[in-house]
Order: structure tokens, then sequence, then C-alpha cells
């Protein structure tokens, strides 16, 4: 009875591991087979192409013509000085012109930045003319006003820009803010729009951003700039530029210099190195001085610094209308004995003239050319 049982036992053991094995077997062959890749659905649209962005080289532009810039601009620069015209001429045409009326006449030229000893001559010229003339016409005073005035100015000089090498090495000194580097790239405009083909040189590594302002300027003509990186030698920056135009055959490099105060001996100096290292390419045919027409007396003192490191051929004179008094023109042609050859007389980038004593002087009174 026993061995039945246990055959009975073994029988339902070996049943339960054959339905194990079976069923999974079974349910593998029911399950469904895997889908089959679809292809992606075809689109009717059209296929574009992506073009590559284009980036566009800024326009050159053609800079106004230099001559009659002057003239264009007296009515601007007139309105800015009525000392000369409407305060001077109304004082000379007193019914009486005592000792009193000469010192007030005296006091506005002085007023307006003519400077002392030039003051005294021009008065005492003009004391003796209207006395042995006996001109009391308002037309009369204005021509002996305008005479005198444009003999202060000494309109025998000359104020052209000198060519003699090539290429010719322009130097631009000046202070910070004088508007020397915006006044630098005004410089380029007024030589591209007389002809000559430039290189400019960002030898003011000091400044961040004078090597790209003056890029800037530079790209709106056309004109090639090389600069180093910032801080670096200014003497090495102006040799590689004026070597860069030996290279490209320009006629003009203008090198643009670092701002220097007058009191800092060592950054003169420094002004003095550029100028001997560029010279080992040849002559410095201009060294340019930028003087703010605003500062008035303050600017001859900046001037006279200058005028002893290197050798300052001309002077440009910026921000001439606005608040700035007219006889500074007179004071650092006195002062110095350096023409004045570049006048500024607004914020545009053609408002950059060549000086011409004659046209200055009629704006100053009015009068017509």
């Amino acid at each position: 009875m026993e061995y039945l049982v246990l055959a009975l036992v073994l029988l339902g053991v070996l049943v339960l591991a054959g339905v194990g094995l079976v069923v999974p077997r079974l349910r593998r062959r029911q399950l469904p087979p895997p889908p089959a890749p679809t292809a992606p659905p075809v689109s009717d649209a059209p296929v574009v192409e992506e073009t590559p962005q284009v980036i566009e080289e800024p326009a050159i532009e053609a800079p106004e013509p230099t001559a009659g810039r002057l003239v264009r601009l007296r009515g601007r620069l007139a309105r800015s000085q009525n000392v000369f015209g409407k305060g001077l001429l109304g004082l000379l045409s007193r019914d009486r012109l005592d000792d009193d009326a000469w010192e007030e006449i005296e006091d506005s030229l002085i007023t307006a930045d003519v400077g002392v000893e030039a003051t005294r001559e021009i008065v005492d010229r003009l004391r003796e003319r209207t006395k042995v003339l006996g001109t009391r016409d308002a037309a009369g005073l204005r021509a002996l006003l305008a005479e005198e005035l444009l003999a202060a100015l000494d309109p025998e000089l000359d104020r052209s820009l000198t060519f003699k090498s090539k290429p010719t090495v322009m130097l631009v000194v000046g202070v910070n803010g004088a508007g020397k580097t915006t006044t630098c790239g005004k410089i380029a405009r007024v030589l591209v729009a007389d002809g000559h083909s430039v290189v400019l040189g960002a030898a003011d590594t000091f400044r961040a951003a004078a090597a790209d302002q003056l890029a800037t300027w530079a790209g709106r003509v056309g004109a090639e700039v090389v600069r180093g990186p910032e801080a670096a030698d200014p003497a090495s920056v102006a040799y590689d530029a004026v070597k860069r135009g030996v290279e490209t055959g320009v006629d003009t490099v203008l090198i643009d210099t670092a701002g220097r105060l007058q009191n800092k001996v060592g950054l003169m100096d420094e002004l003095g190195k550029v100028k001997r290292v560029v010279e080992k390419h040849g002559p410095v045919d201009e060294t340019l001085l930028v003087l703010d027409a605003t500062t008035g007396q303050n600017g001859l003192e900046q001037a006279r610094v200058f005028t002893e490191v290197v050798d300052v051929t001309g002077v440009v004179l910026t921000k001439l209308d606005g608040t700035a008094k007219g006889g500074i023109v007179i004071a650092v042609q006195r002062k110095l004995g350096i023409p004045v050859k570049l006048v500024g007389l607004g914020e545009g980038p053609d408002d950059l003239a060549p000086f011409d004593p004659a046209a200055f002087v009629d704006a100053l009174l009015g009068t017509d050319a």
C-alpha cells in the first residue's frame, strides 16, 4: 500500500514538471511577430536648402571735397562769435570813441582769447587808422577791423599739408580730451578727399578704445589700420605702420599717438622716442598738434610743451564752433609761431576744414566773402 502512494506522488511531480516546460513554449509561439520598419512619409513640399549668412562689408564713403568747407560752415561759426560780430562792431560804431570806449574794445578782444600782446597791436592800429581816415560808418569800420584781424592771422603763412617723402609721415599729437583720435580719423578723410592714399597707425596703445575708434574711421574711407596689442610699445606700432605704408605704396602714413599730459615727463619722452624710431624709415614731414579751442589760453601751455619735444609744424584747432572764442586762433599763432592748418567746426565727419584766414574773418564778422 505504501508503495502505491509513493508511486502516485512521483507521477504527480513528473506531470507538473512537464507542464512547466511545455506552457512557455506554447506562449512564445502565440506571440505576434514584431512590426516591420516603416519608411518615412513622403512630403510634397519642396526641399529648401539653407543659404549661408553673408556679412556685408561697410560701404566705403566718399568724403566731401575740402575746398570751400570753411565757407560752407561760416553761418555756424558766425552765430557763435557775437563778440566779434555784434559786440566789437557795436563798440566801434559809437558816436564818440574816447579812451573808455577803446578800453572796452581792448577788454572784448582779450575776453575773446586774442591775447594781450596781439590785442594791444590791433587796438593801437585801429585807433590810429580810424582817427586818420575819419571812418565812422558801419561798413568802413567793419572793413578796418577785418583788415586788422586778417593781418594778425598772418595770411602769408603756408598752411598746406607737407608732402615731401614717399610715403609722407604725419604724427598727430595732443592731450586726451582734445578729440585727438577723432580728429586723426577726420584728417584721414581730408587726405582721401584730396586724392591721397592713407595707412593709419594706431600708436595710442594705452587707451583701449583708441585703436577700435581709429579702425572705424579708417574703414569708412577704405584705409588700412596698423595696430598692436593693448599696452604695446607705441614706437613699435608706429614703426610697423610706416613699414606697411612702404610695402603697400601709399603716399601718406598718419600716426595717432597717445594723449599725454604736459606734466608727465616720462610720457613726453616716449613721444620723442616714437619720432626717433619712425625716422629710421625716413623723415617725419608733419607733426600736427591737436588743440581744443574751448580751453582757451590754457591750451597754449600744452602747446608750448609739445613744441619742446617734437617739431610741431601745424596746429589743428578742434571745437571752434559752440563755446569757443575765435580769438584763440590769433593767440596760438602769435605764441607758437606755428600756423593753424585745420579747424574743426562741428561733429560731422567732414566738418574739419583747411584754415583760410580771410574766410575765417568773414565768418567771425558776418561779412560776405
